[in-house]
């Protein structure tokens, strides 16, 4: 109940805006839905009147007077409400396709820019192919339904509500007839729909952790077949493809059996009607004609009676995929977003330096990761971050550009603490070098004035000579304007890092942070990379991440962390004569260089 609700207030969340196209097919089929309804007293009319007609011409008495023109007037107008039905619902079918193009296409766009807004805890806590699973499969279960179930859903509510009108108004007794098997048919359906809504749900999750498998699997597919691995990944995606088997049976199941029981209530309706119909005829008080008609009538209403509940249980599994599609969406538009002060500061150039004081911090409440770490730097000064794996350098980084924000303590620039700073303009203005270098799909200038669009291309090939990059770039057939992708490119690990920070360097921050930005180069590589760090870093606030000591020999100051705490701080000579956990490091590095 709470999916279906929750789901509802993510519809009309797209949908109120189309408020003038379901007026006007609720009017079309407000009046199909009259059409559709009042047909069968014109059937009965007919019957009655050939009734009439035949007793008539059958006696000698009568036959002159016997006439088929009243019985022809009613078939016209039987066969033309079935036209006008047809007519509207065709109409309405048009208008509620545009409306479900333009709000899918609304919700897609949403979920998107939702994305760009929201905190990087998402993405480190979320597999990509879960991610992307919520742009495929989820809203095309939403556009499925809503392109053929919307459409039916309103005809068949105002089909039932219209039937139960006309009903009542024919004849009370047979309308309570009709509605005999009603609680029944309810009973049913609850239970079923339970039972199937628990298993599309488990469906759809199943899939989105089938994907995110896909995805890790196809990223790694190199890894895999080096290390002879790809039995070992059949086994695994096995598994996961059995849990989607498993759930999507349940689900189809269930949801399949739901149509059957309705057509079998649906032809138990109609013989409770047919059997109390014929005793009334037989017992009541009417005419022949009339009381045949009234059967024909209400018979034909038992059999519409159960047509809109049994379009909306064949529709059902549909129907369901799309309610736990708009669950699966609305989670994510419902995440928290990045936190920007309501007037924040644009930030300025350093003039004194940043502080790190006493921070502390943890990703997962109760498990603290950094525990009162200090840093003190100065203008222009480069600082390393070294470490073993899992000590919190990156964490660090992540802290310093509001990836995340601190539990306690806070991060100072010339005194103004950087929550304090407007979002945009901090981030436009901290540079960041990761250790997986991205490329987007464009040409290699786009790649590089990713940062800043409007830059020209004297700024382009300026920022690649100062990363290196340059005389590669012109040795292609088509210079700067290769294209290229993350998947598919003319580019090493080195020079896609080298590319990365040819980036950086256009956008000329002020702070800079490089998060081991060499360590998965070879060694002539790294020297290059190592250039264009120089270049990169010269006259900047910067702070490096390395594990290869020898690239921060020159840093002005070396912190070292271990288990979230800074336990040495100093230049490199000033730490080898320390003696220390950081000269130990040192030592252990340079017996293998």
């Amino acid at each position: 109940m709470n999916d279906l609700r929750n789901a509802g207030k993510y519809y009309w969340h797209y949908l109120k805006r189309y408020w003038r196209g379901f007026i006007i097919s609720m009017l079309l089929i407000a009046f199909s839905t009259w059409c559709i309804v009042v047909a069968p007293t014109y059937l009965g009319r007919a019957v009655e009147q050939l009734t009439t007609y035949l007793q008539q011409w059958s006696s000698p008495a009568t036959r002159g007077q016997a006439s088929l023109t009243p019985f022809n007037h009613t078939l016209i107008i039987y066969i033309l409400l079935y036209v006008g039905d047809a007519s509207t619902i065709f109409i309405s079918s048009l208008i509620l396709a545009r409306v479900t193009a333009h709000s899918t296409g609304t919700m897609r766009v949403g979920l998107f820019r939702k994305l760009q807004r929201m905190k990087v805890q998402y993405f480190d806590t979320h597999s990509d192919g879960d991610i992307l699973a919520r742009f495929t499969s989820d809203l095309d279960n939403i556009f499925n339904a809503m392109n053929q179930a919307l459409l039916e859903i309103l005809l068949a509510v105002a089909q039932f509500v219209g039937l139960l009108i006309v009903m009542f108004n024919q004849n009370v007794t047979m309308a309570w007839v009709t509605m005999a098997s009603t609680p029944l048919a309810l009973i049913v359906a609850a239970v079923v729909m339970r039972k199937a809504g628990v298993a599309v749900n488990q469906q759809q999750d199943d899939i989105g952790k089938l994907n995110g498998y896909i995805n890790e699997q196809i990223t790694g597919q190199k890894v895999l077949i080096t290390n002879g691995l790809q039995q070992d990944s059949l086994k695994g995606f096995a598994g996961y493809n059995a849990k989607v088997r498993q759930s999507a049976l349940t689900g189809q199941i269930w949801s399949g059996i739901l149509n059957p029981l309705m057509q079998g209530m649906s032809l138990l309706n109609t013989a409770i009607v047919i059997f109390f119909g014929s005793w009334f005829a037989l017992n009541g008080s009417l005419s022949t004609g009339a009381a045949l008609a009234l059967v024909v009538v209400f018979v034909n209403y038992a059999q519409q009676y159960y047509q809109p509940i049994m379009s909306l249980t064949s529709l059902y599994s549909m129907i369901q995929l799309a309610i736990t599609g708009a669950r699966r969406v609305d989670e994510v538009r419902n995440q928290p977003e990045e936190t920007n002060p309501a007037r924040g500061h644009e930030m300025p150039a350093i003039q004194n330096g940043l502080q790190i004081d006493d921070v502390h911090f943890s990703y997962v409440p109760g498990k603290e990761i950094l525990h009162g770490v200090s840093i003190d730097v100065h203008r222009g000064e480069m600082v390393a971050l070294v470490g073993p794996t899992g000590s919190g350098k990156t964490t660090v980084m992540n802290l310093m550009n509001r990836f995340y924000d601190v539990d306690q303590g806070a991060i100072t620039l010339d005194g103004t603490d950087i929550r304090q700073f407007d979002l945009q303009s901090l981030r436009t203005n901290v540079g960041i070098v990761l250790q997986e270098p991205q490329l987007f799909t464009g040409t290699i200038a786009d790649n590089i004035r990713y940062g800043d669009p409007q830059a020209g291309m004297d700024r382009v090939i300026d920022a690649a000579k100062q990363a290196n990059i340059h005389d590669f770039i012109t040795s292609l057939p088509a210079g700067y304007d290769t294209r290229v992708s993350d998947e598919q490119s003319v580019f090493s690990a080195g020079q896609k890092q080298l590319m990365s920070i040819a980036r950086t360097i256009l956008t000329n921050p002020r702070l800079l942070i490089l998060d081991e930005a060499t360590s998965n180069v070879d060694t002539v590589t790294e020297a290059r990379i190592q250039a264009a760090m120089d270049n990169v870093i010269q006259g900047r606030t910067s702070f490096v991440i390395a594990h290869r000591l020898k690239t921060i020999l020159n840093a002005d100051k070396i912190v070292v962390l271990k288990d979230g705490q800074v336990i040495e701080q100093g230049n490199h000579q000033a730490l080898l004569a320390e003696n220390g956990f950081y000269a130990e490091l040192y030592r252990n590095q340079m017996v293998f260089d």
